[in-house]
């Protein structure tokens, strides 16, 4: 899988840039990578790190997600999401919410429960 995103990633990318008119050197140059990295970018050779993710999203103006738009393992995903079959982590939660202060887990039970209140109507 990481190969085929990989690919797609670099694809998007591609697209985006000739879309603007930008040269691999431009972009590069923008990220602070030479022009043969993005060459393997595009090509799908290397993978794109986080951080050089949000590079290129800022500069290419669109966001993150763009790069995952039609990517089959993406919207499998998204499906999963919206139908509510999507793992949650619990622990994490617990350890987030945890940490926060007494201000913001006030802040945080009042949204949930206009949250909750809104769902009780709805259903």
């Amino acid at each position: 899988m990481e190969d085929n995103f990989n690919k797609h990633l670099g694809n998007k990318l591609k697209l985006r840039r000739l879309a603007l008119g930008l040269t691999q050197t431009k972009v590069a140059k923008a990220i602070n990578v030479t022009f043969q990295q993005i060459q393997k970018y595009e090509k799908g050779t290397n993978g794109v790190s986080s951080i050089r993710l949000l590079q290129l999203s800022n500069y290419l103006k669109v966001p993150i997600s763009y790069f995952f738009e039609d990517f089959s393992e993406y919207l499998i995903n998204l499906e999963r999401t919206k139908e509510g079959h999507m793992t949650v982590n619990y622990n994490f939660l617990i350890k987030i919410y945890s940490e926060l202060s007494s201000e913001q887990k006030i802040k945080f039970n009042k949204s949930l429960q206009s949250v909750s209140a809104g769902v009780s109507k709805v259903v």
